[in-house]
């Protein structure tokens, strides 16, 4: 497909402009698709807040956006198993394929790998990308593009759930109910976790994960969370516990509310990246620390959990700008935390 298309571009910190550039062409192994949706990720408003994320700097013009579903208009001659027509969520990973991580199916550790939106690597807030197709996902009829959009950080609710080995009859606490609080919320339900308690300090973000099933929330703004958690589960404490805020505060609050054996898996990123914590109490208790970087081997699964309803994937979602709309998007989702919980923006209307 011959032409151009339009591209958000990050020309600075708080700074987003639109640029015009040439559709990709597909290669044999890879599918054109046409964007529909893209969400607003965490990162991508940390990289447009503050520039960079740790040592990884953006270099502007940027592309940012990592979440993405579409529809395929060109299909590359190597490729079988896409048509044109096929609605797709697209894995944003390119990974090396040889490296020690990949063979042994750890792939989302491989040294080498092309992501969206982490520099140097372009993201897909534009309406076209060309990636390849064994990281296309064909979505269910019943699964719509903007879910698919949503398998992204739907997967890092997967893999934390699986990474604490949650199963039946556990009880859980998510700490942090943003958007990958909430995914864990919901992998750790449809996993079978009898149990899930929410703790946030924003109420309406509390509200939401009620309204997607939480078994119960605790506003930490206003009572003790471990307190809390100890009485719920009458003094012994949670099985497993996810971490998505990030702060030295819940990651200490993960050990004292811990079951002795229990799973502590930690997802959010810090501000400083070093946190204290009371490891006399984690030997004590002989806790296993889990941490959580992207995925693996999950998107099948996940696109599985929401097309048989155990996920409803679409009410994590409070805004959707169109893309013309982008600048205010992101200044949105960065002052107004509070309320948005979920942006997403639609390319094509």
């Amino acid at each position: 497909m011959e032409g151009k298309m339009k591209v958000a571009v990050m020309n600075g910190v708080g700074k987003m402009g639109f640029v015009e550039r040439d559709i990709p062409v597909p290669k044999d192994n890879e599918v054109l698709i046409k964007l529909e949706y893209v969400g607003v990720c965490g990162s991508d408003l940390h990289f447009y807040e503050m520039g960079c994320i740790g040592d990884i700097k953006v270099n502007p013009p940027f592309v940012l956006g990592h979440e993405p579903g579409g529809v395929v208009v060109e299909v590359g001659k190597d490729v079988t198993h896409l048509k044109v027509g096929d609605r797709v969520a697209l894995e944003p990973g390119k990974t090396c394929g040889h490296c020690e991580f990949c063979k042994s199916g750890r792939y989302n550790l491989c040294p080498d790998v092309e992501f969206f939106a982490t520099p140097p690597f372009d993201g897909v807030f534009q309406e076209y990308v060309a990636h390849e197709a064994e990281l296309c996902f064909k979505l269910p009829e019943n699964v719509s593009t903007m879910e698919g959009a949503l398998i992204e950080p739907l997967a890092v609710g997967f893999h934390a759930a699986r990474q604490g080995g949650a199963h039946m009859g556990q009880t859980a606490v998510v700490l942090g109910s943003g958007c990958i609080g909430l995914v864990s919320m919901m992998a750790l339900k449809a996993l079978g976790v009898s149990r899930v308690y929410v703790s946030d300090v924003m109420q309406k973000r509390l509200d939401k994960a009620m309204e997607l099933g939480a078994t119960g929330v605790i506003n930490a703004a206003k009572e003790d969370t471990v307190k809390k958690v100890l009485e719920l589960t009458g003094g012994k404490g949670a099985d497993v516990i996810i971490e998505t805020a990030g702060t030295e505060t819940t990651s200490q609050q993960a050990v004292f509310m811990a079951k002795k054996g229990a799973n502590v898996v930690l997802v959010g990123y810090g501000k400083t990246g070093y946190i204290n914590m009371p490891m006399s109490l984690a030997l004590d208790k002989e806790l296993t620390f889990k941490t959580v970087f992207r995925y693996r081997n999950i998107y099948p699964m996940a696109i599985e959990a929401v097309a048989s309803g155990k996920i409803n994937l679409n009410g994590i979602v409070t805004n959707i700008f169109d893309f013309d709309d982008i600048q205010n998007a992101m200044d949105s989702s960065v002052k107004d935390k509070a309320n948005i919980v979920k942006s997403v923006i639609r390319i094509a209307k």
